[in-house]
C-alpha cells in the first residue's frame, strides 16, 4: 500500500540528537500544526533534499504509512535558512524560546496563518541582529494577543504609567528606533510573563 502523501512548508522549531538512521524535528505547518518528521540520514551524493536544520523554513514533501502518526521527508527544499542566529548567544537562546513557545502550545487552526507570519519575521529580525530581548518581548505579546487573550484589557491597565507608557512604545515603534535599556525590557518581559503563566494557559515552561 502507498504511503499518505503530503506537501507542506513548515518551521523547524526543534532538533533532536540523530538516531543511527534519521534525524528528527518538530516543525510548525500553517496548514497542519505541530508536527514531527523524520529525515533519513544519507551521504549528499545518495539524495536531493536538503538536510533540515533548526530555524529553517521549508518546503517539505511528506510520507506516512501509518496514517499520519509518523512522517518521513521525501524531500525538503529551503525557503529560509538562517545561520546568522548562532553567532550570539542571547539570539540563539531567544530563538529558541520562541521555537519552543511554539512547539509546546497547540494552536487552532484558524490561528495557524498568524503563528506562521509571526515566527517569519520574528526570526528574520533576530537573524538581521536586532535585540534579541526587544523581539521576544514583541513576539511573546502577540503570540499572546493572537491566541485571544485580551492582553491590552486587561494585563496592560493593571501596569503604573510608566510602564504603560514603555509598553506602548515597544509594541509600537520599529525595533531600529527603540530607547528602552535592557533592565527595563527584561522588567517588563517579567511582568508580562507572570500574567501569562497566572491568567493563561499557555505553556511558557
Amino acid at each position: 500500500m502507498p504511503g499518505l502523501p503530503l506537501q507542506t512548508d513548515a518551521f523547524v522549531l526543534l532538533k533532536r540528537l540523530p538516531t543511527e538512521a534519521f534525524q528528527s524535528f518538530t516543525v510548525f505547518s500553517p496548514s497542519q500544526g505541530t508536527m514531527v518528521v523524520l529525515q533519513r540520514l544519507a551521504k549528499k551524493a545518495a539524495t536531493k533534499s536538503v538536510p533540515l536544520d533548526l530555524f529553517d523554513e521549508a518546503s517539505l514533501d511528506l510520507e506516512s504509512s501509518n496514517q499520519g502518526q509518523t512522517w518521513f521527508v521525501k524531500e525538503a527544499r529551503i525557503i529560509a535558512r538562517h545561520p546568522e542566529l548562532g553567532r550570539s548567544y542571547e539570539t540563539l537562546r531567544l530563538a529558541s524560546e520562541l521555537a519552543a513557545l511554539v512547539a509546546r502550545n497547540a494552536v487552532p487552526e484558524e490561528g495557524r496563518a498568524a503563528v506562521a507570519a509571526l515566527l517569519r519575521q520574528a526570526l528574520a529580525a533576530f537573524a538581521r541582529g536586532a535585540r534579541p530581548d526587544l523581539v521576544w518581548f514583541k513576539s511573546l505579546y502577540r503570540f499572546a494577543r493572537d491566541e485571544g487573550y485580551p492582553l491590552k484589557e486587561e494585563w496592560f491597565p493593571t501596569l503604573p504609567a510608566a510602564d504603560r507608557t514603555a509598553v506602548a512604545a515597544l509594541l509600537n515603534q520599529p525595533l531600529a528606533d527603540q530607547a528602552a535599556g535592557p533592565e527595563a525590557v527584561a522588567r517588563l518581559t517579567r511582568r508580562l510573563e507572570e500574567y501569562l503563566r497566572g491568567h493563561t494557559e499557555i505553556l511558557l515552561d
